[in-house]
């Protein structure tokens, strides 16, 4: 691994739509450089569609993604590359392709004349698969892999690309609970120790408490709240944005909220005109 000076990443005025379906009306946020980042929302609010536009896999209707200053449309396909990975939901391969294959895919932007391997290339591939532990599944086919193994081997291509930005989409999808906290630990590590910027949507508001240094709430496409984690999850954000009656409370262990929902928050009374 490469350590890296921390990234600048900020969307302004984004608008993002669907065709006639507009997600993110008018959205402006900045990504703290050498932090872990979580977007937290219900499904369809707008933050997958948030992180597939700065990832550049989504066009805006307007505004822009700056990148370090410059706008991303602006940047080469390999120089972006170099310095975001990116990790979407539902990522598929060609059939056959193994571990070791998709793994040495993210070394590609790195690679010189002739595409040919070089010594740092074998490092970080192997680096990924270890810390992944894929290393013993690395020459099977992707199809003959369990979701959560195949969801580790994406991840593995992720860090491979050693880049210093990472995006990801609902991660933790697919792993079951001693993954889920692996790779959490993992992604902190690379933080702590690289100063890699990660920005990652997730489900699970206790996982984007423990683990992130900011967390953003999205309401139908808009940001609700944005903080650090013990600003943004309280119990009146999670009944706004989520629409659940809630305790918050200290982690016992970390001193980090720890957010227990208990109902279904009553609906704002409609009053006739």
């Amino acid at each position: 691994m490469t350590d890296h000076p921390p990234a600048r990443l900020r969307t302004e005025n984004l608008r993002l739509s669907y065709g006639p379906l507009v997600v993110i009306p008018d959205l402006s946020i900045e990504i703290e450089e050498g932090a872990v980042t979580s977007l937290v929302g219900r499904n369809g609010c707008g933050k997958s569609t948030l992180l597939r536009c700065i990832g550049r896999l989504l066009d805006a209707r307007s505004g822009r993604v700056l990148l370090d200053g410059k706008e991303i449309a602006a940047i080469s396909s390999r120089a972006l590359a170099q310095q975001l990975a990116i990790l979407p939901q539902g990522p598929t391969a060609p059939e056959g392709m193994t571990v070791m294959d998709l793994v040495e895919h993210g070394r590609y932007p790195h690679r010189q004349f002739l595409g040919i391997k070089s010594d740092e290339d074998r490092r970080t591939v192997a680096w990924a698969l270890e810390q992944t532990g894929m290393s013993d599944l690395a020459h099977r086919p992707l199809e003959r892999l369990s979701g959560g193994q195949r969801q580790r081997a994406w991840i593995a291509m992720a860090l491979a690309q050693d880049t210093s930005i990472i995006l990801l989409d609902e991660p933790t999808t697919f792993l079951d609970v001693a993954y889920q906290l692996e790779l959490m630990e993992l992604l902190r590590r690379l933080n702590r120790e690289h100063g890699t910027t990660i920005l990652m949507v997730l489900h699970d508001l206790n996982q984007a408490a423990a683990y992130s240094d900011r967390m953003v709430a999205v309401r139908d496409g808009s940001v609700y709240a944005n903080g650090r984690p013990e600003e943004v999850l309280t119990c009146t954000m999670v009944r706004d944005v989520f629409g659940l009656e809630s305790d918050v409370i200290p982690d016992p262990r970390t001193g980090s909220p720890l957010c227990i929902p208990y109902a279904i928050a009553p609906k704002p009374a409609v009053v006739a005109s």
